[in-house]
């Protein structure tokens, strides 16, 4: 069993991004994983923009980078680039905060148009980063995606057997066999 660290780059605390991440989550749990979730968004401002490395939330969200196995990294798209929020923390990480990690990048948005977002944008950086493998990401359409009034999520069936794969590929990569593979 591997730890996992799922970070939600999304600066809103009703974002699709962090909903969809918390429930691809209880996959990787129902795989035999640990999974740590961080929602970046909750991190003190004054840290993160004040590039306060000593700050304990930034010392805390290092500590966890550093103990993990994996990382699933999803963010919303914003002008064809991962969010701001999410930025602000991954500079304030040690340089190779990523070495030997296996990473999952994930992307979601309101278009089409911004699905090379993970490839040219989020991808170079967790490669500087030091991550030890980068697995198939994937990008989803915010329509692909229904949160309901009771805070469930359902996502199209497309979309979910496509993000079924890749997460599944992330979890037999941290070296665990997907024990869900058939299951959707």
């Amino acid at each position: 069993m591997a730890t996992v660290l799922s970070v939600s780059g999304s600066p809103s605390a009703s974002s699709r991004t962090g909903r969809l991440l918390r429930h691809l989550d209880q996959r990787l749990i129902a795989q035999g994983h640990e999974v740590i979730p961080l929602d970046v968004r909750t991190i003190p401002a004054e840290a993160l923009l004040g590039a306060d490395v000593r700050h304990p939330a930034i010392v805390e969200a290092a500590r966890l980078f550093d103990r993990v196995d994996g990382v699933v990294v999803g963010t919303p798209v914003y002008k064809a680039a991962y969010s701001g929020v999410l930025k602000a923390l991954l500079d304030l990480l040690p340089q190779y905060a990523l070495a030997g990690k296996t990473v999952l990048p994930l992307a979601t948005g309101g278009t089409t148009a911004h699905v090379l977002a993970i490839d040219y944008a989020l991808r170079p950086v967790l490669a500087s980063m030091g991550a030890g493998h980068i697995v198939q990401g994937w990008f989803t359409l915010d329509k692909d995606i229904t949160v309901h009034e009771d805070g469930s999520l359902t996502v199209a069936p497309t979309a979910a057997g496509a993000l079924t794969q890749v997460v599944d590929q992330f979890s037999a990569a941290l070296g665990h066999t997907p024990l869900l593979a058939a299951a959707g």
